[in-house]
C-alpha cells in the first residue's frame, strides 16, 4: 500500500514507470530482454544506493518488500501451476457453471460469467468469475458444498484450494464439497485488479518505499504522499475496464450467491477467515435467510470496516507481543534466545534494541565473490535499522508458534551486530537482482487468467478497503497524522506500521455503485459460530465480541492461542467444534474455550474441560484426523507468511 503529502491532484502529476511514460520506456521496449535486464540492474543498484545515502541522514529505509499490510495483498512469488497443462485461460466462460475436470483431475473448475454491475445486469460489462471444487469423497450421507473465503481482501480462493482445501475437507467433513473462488478483481478471475503494467514496476516502487510513520520526522508526509500517487495510478490505470465502481463486498457476496444458485444450493455453508469473515457477515446480513452455517474465523468488526474507521484492529498487538515476554521467560535459555528470568526484563531489552537500530542500523556486508549463496550472506550490503525490527515484529505476531522462537534467535543476534539471522529469517537479501530483473519482464494482461494463480492479488487490499468504507479520498495529512498518533498510542506492537492501512485510501475518488450500508443486527436462517483467538493482532477478540452482538443466537468460542486466526496454532478441540456445527449443527456451549495444541517455545499446554470435551463431540479416530489437518493448515499458514514476503527486512 501506499504513502506521502501530496494532494490527488499533484499525484497525479507525480512521474511514474508505465507503459506510456517517456523516452526512458521507449528505449527500454526497443531492447531485448538482455538489455532490459542491464538496465533493472542498474537501476536496481541506484535505488540501493539513494536509500543507503538518504538512510545516511535518517530519511528513508531500503527494503525489498512493502510494508506488512501492502504485502499482506501482495502478489505471490511463489504461485502454483497449472496442473497437467490445463489452464484457466483454456476454460471458456459460461452464464452457467459448467464444470470441467481439472488440476491433474483432482477438481471441478469452471468460469461463471455473471454481471459486472448487478444492480443492472442488462448492462454489457461482465465479470468472469474463477470457481473450484473438491468433491466429496462420502457420498452415501452427502451433505452439499462448504465455501471458504482465505481472506485478505485479494487472497485468491484457488490457490488456497490447492495448497490446503484436502484440510479444510477433513475437518468440516468428507461429505461436503469444498468449494471457494477467486473474487471478482483476484487471480484467475477477470478482469483482475492490476495497478502496475509490469511486475518489475511494482518492484521498483516497493525499493523506495519509506521507513514506518515513527522512525524519523518527516517520513508520514512522504508515506501520505506514495499512497496518493499509488492511487492515481491505480484509478488511471483501472479506468477502462470500470472494475474499481463494482469493487465491494456487496458484490463478491451476490457472486457467491450466484455461485450457490448456480449449483442448485438455496442455503449457504460457509467459513470465513480474516477478511473472509466480512464477506461472511455481509452474505449473511444481505440474505439471512440463505445462512445455514457460518463459521466467522478471526474476526474484523462489521461497523469498524464499514465505517472505514480502521483504528482497534490493532488492539490485540501488545497482548500477542507480552505472550513472547511471557512464553519465553517460562521457556528458559535452551528454547528462547532472549531468555531473561522474567518477562519484563525482555521486554526493557527488546525496547532497548528497538531504540538502538533507530540511530545506529546494523550493516550486513555483501558476500565476497567466491562465497557461496548457501552461507546467507546477501549479494548486495543490507541494512537492518528500526524499520526492519518494526516490521518484522508486526509480522511474526501473525504466526507466534513458529516464529517466536526464530525471533528471538534473531533478536539475539542483533543485540551482537550480527544481522545475518534476522536476514536468514526473513528469507531476504540473497536473490534481490535475480528477483527484481527478470531476464524478459513481460507485460501484466489484467483480462486474462494468468498461467499459474498466485496467493493474492496486490492491489485488492485497497480496493476493496477503501470502496467499502465511508470515503477518505480528500482527507489532508494532518488526518493521517492524527490517526497514525491514535495507532501508537494503541499498540506499541504494531501500531506505527498500521498507518499505511489508512493511507492507502488518500487520493481515491472512485465510489462503488454498490456498497452494504445496513444493519448487522441480523436473525440467521442457523445461528453463526464465531470464532477467535485470545490475542489476534490483526482481528482482536472484541471485533469477535462487538460481531456476535448483533446476531441472533450466535455464539463465541474463544482458542486460547496467539496470532490470527486459528490457523495461527493448531487446535484439535476447535477443530472438532468446527466439524460438530457442520456436521450436527451443534454449537459450543457459550463460554466454551479451546486450548491450542502447541505453545510457542514448547511451553506445555495445560488441558481445560473444553478441551477434554472435545473427545464427547468426535470419535477418537475423527480426533486423530483433525489433530493432523490443523496441524498441516498451521503450517502452511506459516510458510505462506514467509513465502509472501510478509517477513521483510
Amino acid at each position: 500500500m501506499g504513502n506521502p503529502n501530496l494532494s490527488p491532484a499533484a499525484a497525479s502529476r507525480v512521474p511514474l514507470l508505465g507503459p506510456n511514460h517517456g523516452v526512458g520506456h521507449a528505449r527500454t521496449a526497443a531492447l531485448g530482454g538482455r538489455g532490459q535486464r542491464s538496465l533493472c540492474v542498474a537501476a536496481v543498484a541506484l535505488l540501493v544506493f539513494l536509500n543507503a545515502a538518504y538512510r545516511s541522514i535518517g530519511g528513508v529505509r531500503f527494503e525489498h518488500a512493502v510494508s506488512k499490510r501492502s504485502t499482506a495483498a501482495t502478489t505471490a512469488s511463489a504461485a502454483t501451476g497449472s496442473g497437467g497443462g490445463w489452464s484457466w485461460a483454456a476454460l471458456e466462460p459460461s452464464r452457467n457453471l459448467t464444470w470441467q475436470r481439472c488440476y491433474d483431475d483432482a477438481y471441478d473448475c469452471a468460469r461463471l460469467d455473471v454481471p459486472m454491475d448487478w444492480l443492472d445486469p442488462s448492462d454489457d460489462s461482465r465479470v468472469v468469475l474463477a470457481v473450484i471444487r473438491l468433491r466429496a469423497t462420502n457420498m452415501t450421507d452427502y451433505r452439499g458444498p462448504v465455501f471458504f473465503n482465505p481472506g485478505g481482501p485479494g487472497g485468491s480462493g484457488i490457490w488456497s484450494m490447492l495448497d490446503h482445501g484436502e484440510n479444510i475437507q477433513t475437518i468440516v467433513g468428507a461429505n461436503h464439497d469444498v468449494v471457494t473462488f477467486d473474487p471478482r478483481g483476484v487471480g484467475a478471475s477477470v478482469p483482475r485488479v492490476e495497478c502496475w503494467p509490469y511486475g518489475q514496476e511494482r518492484t521498483f516502487w516497493g525499493l523506495a518505499d519509506v521507513g514506518v510513520s515513527d522512525s524519523h520526522p518527516g517520513v508520514i508526509y512522504d508515506e501520505y504522499a506514495r499512497a496518493a500517487a499509488v492511487s492515481s495510478r491505480c484509478e488511471s490505470t483501472l479506468a477502462k475496464s470500470g472494475i474499481l465502481s463494482h469493487i465491494s463486498t456487496a458484490s463478491h457476496a451476490r457472486d457467491m450467491l450466484e455461485i450457490l444458485h448456480q449449483m442448485g444450493q438455496d442455503k449457504l455453508k460457509y467459513w470465513g477467515f480474516s477478511y473472509g469473515t466480512i464477506l461472511g457477515g455481509t452474505f449473511a446480513a444481505m440474505y439471512p435467510d440463505k445462512a445455514e452455517r457460518l463459521v466467522s474465523d478471526g474476526n474484523v468488526d462489521y461497523n469498524e470496516w464499514y465505517h472505514g474507521v480502521h483504528i482497534n484492529f490493532v488492539r490485540d498487538g501488545d497482548k500477542v507481543l507480552n505472550g513472547f515476554y511471557e512464553l519465553c521467560s517460562l521457556a528458559g535459555p535452551r528454547k528462547c534466545a532472549f531468555y531473561e528470568p522474567t518477562p519484563a526484563k525482555i521486554e526493557t531489552r527488546f525496547r532497548a534494541l528497538l531504540e538502538r537500530l533507530r540511530e545506529n542500523p546494523v550493516v550486513v556486508p555483501a558476500r565476497a565473490a567466491d562465497e557461496s549463496a548457501d552461507d546467507g550472506a546477501p549479494e548486495m550490503p543490507q541494512i537492518i535499522n528500526y524499520s526492519s525490527l518494526r516490521r518484522t515484529l508486526s509480522s511474526v505476531l501473525y504466526q507466534p508458534l513458529y516464529l517466536f522462537p526464530k525471533f528471538a534467535r534473531a533478536l539475539a543476534a542483533l543485540e551482537t551486530g550480527d544481522g545475518l539471522p534476522f536476514l536468514r529469517m526473513n528469507g531476504a537479501g540473497s536473490s534481490l537482482l535475480q528477483s527484481a530483473c527478470p531476464s524478459a519482464p513481460e507485460p501484466v494482461e489484467p483480462t486474462v487468467p494468468p498461467s499459474s494463480v498466485a496467493e493474492s492479488t496486490a492491489d485488492m487490499f485497497a480496493a476493496v478497503l477503501c470502496a467499502d468504507g465511508m470515503p477518505w479520498g480528500n482527507k489532508t495529512v494532518r488526518d493521517l497524522v492524527s490517526v497514525a498518533e491514535e495507532l501508537r498510542n494503541i499498540s506499541f506492537a504494531d501500531g506505527a506500521v498500521n498507518s499505511a492501512v489508512k493511507a492507502a485510501c488518500v487520493g481515491r475518488t472512485v465510489r462503488p455503485k454498490w456498497r452494504y450500508t445496513g444493519s448487522f443486527e441480523v436473525k440467521t436462517a442457523f445461528p453463526v459460530l464465531f470464532i477467535n483467538n485470545m490475542a489476534d493482532n490483526a482481528t482482536p477478540l472484541v471485533s469477535a465480541r462487538n460481531n456476535s452482538q448483533g446476531f441472533e443466537g450466535s455464539v463465541l468460542l474463544v482458542q486460547k492461542s496467539y496470532g490470527h486466526t486459528t490457523l495461527a496454532a493448531p487446535s484439535t478441540c476447535t477443530a472438532g467444534r468446527i466439524r460438530a456445527y457442520f456436521q450436527d449443527g451443534q454449537l459450543p456451549p457459550r463460554g466454551t474455550e479451546c486450548e491450542p495444541d502447541q505453545l510457542p517455545f514448547g511451553v506445555p499446554v495445560t488441558p481445560s474441560a473444553s478441551a477434554e470435551g472435545t473427545m464427547s463431540v468426535v470419535e477418537s479416530r475423527e480426533a486423530e484426523d483433525l489433530a493432523h489437518a490443523v496441524l498441516k493448515l498451521s503450517r502452511k499458514a506459516s510458510a505462506g507468511l514467509r513465502r509472501r514476503g510478509l517477513l521483510v527486512v
